[in-house]
């Protein structure tokens, strides 16, 4: 399952993903990760959701974003759910058909792992292109 969080900024985005990280980690029945740009969730996650912050790994396009959450899940079977905060902060692009492609191959990782994604994105819903809208 793939969710989206859309809107500007300003919009509550990142307290909704907060709240459901903090929810998933008190129901999951295995690991729960949230991946950010920078360490700003510290504090507001629980300790026992494994925080990443990307800017360690140099991740900068779609591609390296999709083969780096294929490595989480190679490495840790366990993960029910992976939250990602501003999903086009991280990748540094808003190209429509290279987030729709992201998306495809995401939905099927989803499919075959079972591993539910959460993925806030700053932008006005009706700007993102179909392939991305129909997980709003």
């Amino acid at each position: 399952m793939i969710k989206c969080i859309v809107g500007l900024k300003g919009h509550g985005k990142t307290k909704q993903l907060i709240e459901m990280v903090n929810e998933a980690v008190e129901n999951a029945h295995g690991s729960v990760i949230c991946i950010e740009k920078s360490p700003k969730l510290t504090y507001d996650i629980s300790h026992k959701c494994r925080l990443i912050d990307t800017v360690d790994y140099r991740i900068t396009s779609f591609q390296s974003f999709y083969g780096f959450l294929c490595g989480l899940y190679a490495q840790n079977y366990d993960i029910t759910s992976v939250f990602i905060d501003s999903l086009y902060k991280i990748v540094e692009n808003t190209d429509p058909v290279v987030a729709v492609e992201f998306f495809e191959n995401l939905e099927a990782l989803s499919r075959t792992t079972g591993v539910n994604f959460v993925i806030t994105i700053s932008a006005e819903p009706d700007t993102l292109p179909e392939g991305v809208r129909q997980y709003i």
